[in-house]
């Protein structure tokens, strides 16, 4: 996978995060730096952790369903970014405003659910795994220490519109990741069956070089009788 696409993926992921960092700013009456920052390291370190050991999983047993791996991709990400689309219509309940460990773990670990199962998609797609892990503990730290910051300021107006760009995101990689698939199977086979018909229309072209050297001419021996 490019890393443009990576990119997109790990902003599309670290939209639950976003969100829920803007909830959290919004409970704090004064602007903690502080804690912004343990919600970028808690979040970032997650969602990282979690998309390398869901790709540890998705080579192990990538040979096993490596024709129909595209398939999965696509319905894996089609169904977390559709359930974090209809996630974004639903009323919210105010979060836990506390940045204590117990609660940051907590949410740390809902919100990574989610990179688990892209894990899986990127170790069936064969990406450069150190790459996609630092993009998206990288874009995650990024988006969850300023959502404090966001939500501090604005209020609830970004989460869900946050978690609904997230789910489109993932739900148009899911798509193009099928479309890549189907129509390189497409090309592939095209290419096939035009060699295949190359062989066979070259092979009816051809005169085996044996049938010249065997031939059986009888007007020669007929010939050659008469004159004796």
């Amino acid at each position: 996978m490019e890393t443009l696409s990576l990119i997109f993926m790990a902003v599309g992921l670290a939209m639950d995060a976003f969100a829920v960092s803007v909830w959290k700013g919004m409970t704090q009456s004064r602007m903690n730096w502080g804690n912004a920052l343990k919600a970028g390291l808690f979040f970032g370190v997650f969602q990282g952790t979690y998309a390398l050991l869901g790709y540890w999983a998705g080579v192990r047993f990538h040979h096993l369903i490596a024709s129909y791996d595209h398939w999965i991709a696509f319905f894996l990400l089609g169904f977390i970014g559709g359930r974090m689309v209809v996630e974004s219509f639903k009323q919210k309940e105010q979060p836990d405003c506390s940045f204590g460990l117990r609660s940051m773990f907590i949410l740390a670990v809902a919100t990574s659910i989610d990179a688990l199962a892209v894990g899986i998609t990127l170790g069936f797609l064969e990406t450069n795994i150190v790459t996609a892990v630092v993009l998206i503990g990288t874009v995650t730290f990024v988006m969850s220490f300023l959502g404090v910051k966001l939500g501090h300021l604005f209020g609830s107006r970004f989460s869900s519109k946050a978690e609904l760009t997230g789910g489109i995101i993932l739900i148009l990689i899911g798509v193009k990741i099928l479309l890549e698939h189907l129509l390189s199977d497409l090309i592939f086979l095209r290419k096939k069956n035009t060699a295949r018909t190359k062989k066979t229309s070259a092979y009816k072209h051809t005169t085996p070089k044996w049938s010249h050297k065997f031939s059986w001419r009888p007007d020669n021996t007929i010939r050659e009788a008469s004159m004796a």
